[in-house]
């Protein structure tokens, strides 16, 4: 399909398409006047990425994870990679954490303020 009919597909713009390929993400098919050709495969490769993306994963460790991801398991991880992944994930866990703390700081505040009529 071309780049149009893949960005609605996949549901990111065509800039985005051409950005994941300029970084490497991915690399779709050429058709013989030069178009871009994306197939099924390329497309899911893309949700993924957009997901990832979407988490807040920066794209140098999108671009190391999609391998074990997509085109399935190749060789185990370099350690530093896992670490640094699981850094991001513990830094993840802390931001929700905070945000889950100032949520129920807002809720008891809600609930007080009906109680008292405020």
């Amino acid at each position: 399909m071309k780049i149009g009919e893949a960005a609605s597909a996949s549901g990111v713009s065509v800039r985005s398409l051409r950005y994941y390929e300029d970084e490497g993400l991915i690399v779709p098919g050429r058709c013989s006047n030069g178009y871009r050709d994306y197939c099924r495969s390329t497309i899911d490769r893309v949700l993924a990425i957009r997901s990832l993306l979407e988490s807040g994963l920066p794209v140098r460790l999108v671009k190391a994870a999609l391998p074990h991801l997509t085109d399935g398991p190749e060789a185990d991880p370099d350690p530093l990679f896992l670490h640094e992944v699981e850094s991001y994930r513990d830094r993840l866990a802390a931001r929700i954490a905070a945000l889950t703390a100032q949520q129920s700081a807002l809720d008891a505040y809600l609930h007080e303020a009906r109680r008292t009529g405020r």
